[in-house]
């Protein structure tokens, strides 16, 4: 806890996370305009609805605020190895404020590790909980590439990419951070139980809801802004028109952040909603080292993509030249094929000679051809001339 973040400030903001649902502007607005000092005055004294509360949500959140103990939540979460961390603190990362009044009143956070460390090198990766096994094979060698190159994956701890995409960096050794849509001390889905545990061990698991909450469709949709703003980029690997994969990618345009596509076969519904992104302003990729291109720092350049070297790859630039200028299906004298290679006729029967001690040309009369295992690995598809 850093001197802008006091013991007062911290309990405050635990006591608002029972009260106010994840991604609220209005109390975010609220907080920011009154302070959490006020809101949590107003809601405990039972005073005048605050500016913007209709009656009956106001009544939803006295009700709540009777129920809430922030001492009982951190001391809970203490006995669970969980602790708070608020806006300001210098655990708090500072990419988060970029959601405005969306911004999470703090996160609960269960692991060792630094978030705000972590989160500056960080990508999510997302998509389907149904997917497919190619899915989960790009999902698990995307993060596993990732790992390998020093960032750490981010991602929601589903079924499906989440869970291959965690797997993935645990497996090649990195780190991995899982944003939930409950409480921290309670992992969901429960055959998921297992590997958030080991998570926590290596690396983080994260949330906004105090411990012992549980999800809700709004609140797994409200998760994924988190994820979006917490990474420098979001990877879909799977996702249909409707996957909620989508919003996280949506929420990573509205924020800035780089928006990254992996394609699948055209014929599949569980790929449309990615091929729909990359229609978009999203970037198709297809490994990590592409990723890291684009969300990286200068000079972190994926390789050159490059075929197969073949034997006249070696060749020297010249002779190149030559071979190339020689007809696939007839012999031809050296002054065309001077001509055609733009060299002297001399120049063109040196390397011609040269061709031929190599295995590529042979002489027919006064003419030179190709031999027919040059035609076949040389001109391969180029056809005839």
């Amino acid at each position: 806890m850093s001197a802008a973040t006091g013991p007062a400030d911290l309990l405050g903001r635990v006591f608002l996370t029972r009260v106010l649902e994840p991604g609220d502007e209005t109390g975010g607005r609220w907080v920011r305009e009154l302070g959490v000092h006020a809101v949590v005055r107003r809601l405990r004294n039972r005073g005048e609805p605050l500016p913007g509360a209709s009656a009956k949500r106001w009544a939803g959140m006295l009700a709540r605020a009777e129920r809430a103990d922030p001492r009982r939540d951190l001391a809970v979460a203490q006995d669970a190895g969980v602790r708070f961390v608020c806006p300001g603190a210098a655990e708090w990362p500072g990419q988060l404020d970029d959601l405005g009044d969306a911004r999470p009143l703090g996160l609960w956070v269960r692991g060792v590790a630094d978030l705000r460390m972590w989160a500056l090198r960080s990508v999510a990766l997302v998509g389907a909980r149904a997917c497919t096994e190619y899915g989960a094979f790009m999902a698990a060698g995307l993060a596993a590439g990732l790992a390998e190159k020093g960032w750490i994956v981010v991602s929601g701890g589903a079924y499906g990419i989440d869970g291959a995409a965690h797997r993935g960096a645990l497996g090649a050794g990195g780190a991995t951070v899982a944003v939930l849509a409950c409480g921290v001390d309670r992992p969901y889905p429960r055959g998921h139980a297992g590997l958030i545990g080991r998570i926590a061990e290596q690396g983080l698991v994260v949330g906004e809801l105090p411990p012992g909450e549980h999800p809700t469709p709004s609140r797994f949709v409200l998760r994924n802004r988190v994820i979006a703003a917490l990474t420098r980029g979001t990877v879909v690997v799977e996702a249909a028109h409707r996957s909620g994969s989508l919003a996280t990618a949506r929420a990573a345009r509205r924020l800035g952040r780089h928006t990254i596509g992996v394609p699948g076969p055209a014929t599949s519904g569980l790929s449309a909603g990615v091929h729909e992104l990359l229609r978009q302003d999203a970037v198709l990729v297809t490994d990590a080292a592409e990723i890291v291109e684009l969300v990286g720092d200068m000079g972190e350049l994926a390789p050159e993509r490059r075929g197969p070297v073949l034997p006249r790859d070696l060749l020297d630039p010249e002779v190149r030249q030559v071979l190339a200028a020689l007809p696939a299906r007839r012999a031809a004298r050296p002054d065309e094929i001077a001509r055609t290679a733009q060299t002297t006729p001399d120049d063109a029967i040196a390397r011609l000679y040269e061709l031929r001690a190599l295995g590529y040309v042979e002489r027919h009369g006064d003419g030179w051809k190709l031999t027919r295992h040059a035609v076949i690995s040389v001109r391969g598809d180029a056809g005839p001339r």
